[in-house]
């Protein structure tokens, strides 16, 4: 009788399936790559954790949308060149030794690449989440049930956004 008490699922779901757990097959591949990490040390331990705290602190402060797409372009200006590196490492461990042509779905090349388009889908959703607090803020699509208003803008050029305008002599961003 095969008694589970203290088992994991994974360890568990091993047995009924004749399986390897992930332990037991990262036991297997570090006992196989002892002479290459010799080789080739890699650091033991993560990456440290970046300070999110002045992210956070002026988040909870921001009070206008300016503010907060301040706030999240600051953030992902500084993560951006850590992320875009683990997206180049993740599609180049994708294609190691050609293995990512013709891989099928499901495929290690295959999730491999998934998780790098994934962490550069996370960044675009990021960015387009910031231009639609922006836009919501600054460029709201016209009220279509209010009456047209008589302006004096040139056709194909778009209103002046709201707030003070640099004047003559000062600068631009």
């Amino acid at each position: 009788m095969y008694d589970n008490v203290g088992r994991t699922a994974d360890q568990i779901h091993a047995y009924h399936t004749g399986s390897a757990t992930r332990a037991d097959l990262h036991r297997w591949a570090d006992r196989d790559a002892e002479a290459f990490r010799t080789r080739h040390p890699l650091p033991p331990e993560p990456f440290p954790a970046p300070d999110l705290s002045p992210y956070r602190s002026a988040l909870d402060a921001a009070e206008t949308p300016a503010e907060v797409s301040t706030v999240l372009n600051a953030l992902l200006d500084a993560v951006a060149p850590f992320l875009n590196e683990v997206i180049d490492h993740l599609a180049a461990t994708a294609k190691w030794k050609g293995q990512n042509r013709g891989a099928e779905p499901g495929s290690p090349p295959w999730l491999l690449h998934g998780a790098a388009s994934s962490v550069a889908s996370a960044l675009a959703m990021a960015n387009e989440a910031d231009l639609k607090i922006l836009r919501a803020h600054y460029d709201p699509p016209p009220d279509l049930a209010a009456p047209p208003k008589n302006t004096r803008t040139t056709p194909g050029t778009p209103p002046a956004p709201p707030g003070p305008q640099p004047g003559p002599g000062k600068p631009r961003r």
